[in-house]
């Protein structure tokens, strides 16, 4: 009989003993949910962030067709191109050129705090880009350009902001022989400029 009683409780400790993965299954769920969760939020955040764009694009186009008149004030400027060479300098006739020799690396599309190198931008407009300089246009006219320059970022069709001391509340759009000066940054007008010229340099016409 002691034997049998040994074997029992032998058998009752085993069982106690077993891991039936109770916890590891638990531990699988709470991991799964957390990366679902994980994926859910990275789905939502580009969801919205493509929903800004889209409604950033409808509210420009917009004010392109609403600044069509401005076109008229476009001024004109004919003139070459190429590529400097390692240790070369050069000087334009305008402050904020649209054509000239330049540097052989063009200028990213994007929101500058800095200002930025001339022969860099020729090349960016060149490309395709619009090259838009400001100094102290109001908080207003800023966020206008933060966003257009997060809107547009394309490689031949892009848009970018530069400060340019001086000029106060005066804004100038460059494009490739074109340029537009405002007083007052005009909204309507700029998006105008933007959108008649943007994407369509001579390097590589995309528009």
């Amino acid at each position: 009989m002691a034997k049998s009683k040994s074997r029992r409780k032998t058998k009752k400790n085993s069982a106690k003993a077993v891991n039936w993965g109770g916890q590891a299954a638990g531990s699988s769920r709470r991991i799964d949910l957390a990366v679902g969760l994980a994926v859910l939020a990275m789905l939502i955040a580009g969801g919205l962030y493509w929903w800004g764009n889209f409604q950033s694009a409808g509210d420009f186009e917009t004010l392109a067709a609403q600044g069509q008149a401005a076109l008229q004030r476009v001024k004109t400027t004919p003139g070459g191109g190429g590529h400097l060479e390692p240790g070369q300098t050069q000087v334009y006739a305008q402050r904020f050129p649209t054509s000239g020799r330049h540097d052989p690396v063009p200028l990213d599309p994007g929101f500058y705090e800095q200002t930025q190198p001339a022969t860099k931008l020729v090349h960016s407009i060149e490309h395709g880009h619009i090259v838009i300089y400001f100094d102290s246009p109001g908080a207003e006219a800023v966020q206008h350009l933060r966003d257009w320059t997060a809107l547009y970022s394309g490689h031949w069709d892009g848009v970018i902001a530069t400060p340019a001391a001086g000029l106060r509340k005066v804004v100038v759009l460059t494009a490739w022989h074109n340029s537009l000066r405002l007083t007052e940054f005009d909204p309507a007008a700029a998006a105008a400029f933007i959108d008649k010229f943007r994407g369509r340099g001579p390097e590589n016409p995309v528009r």
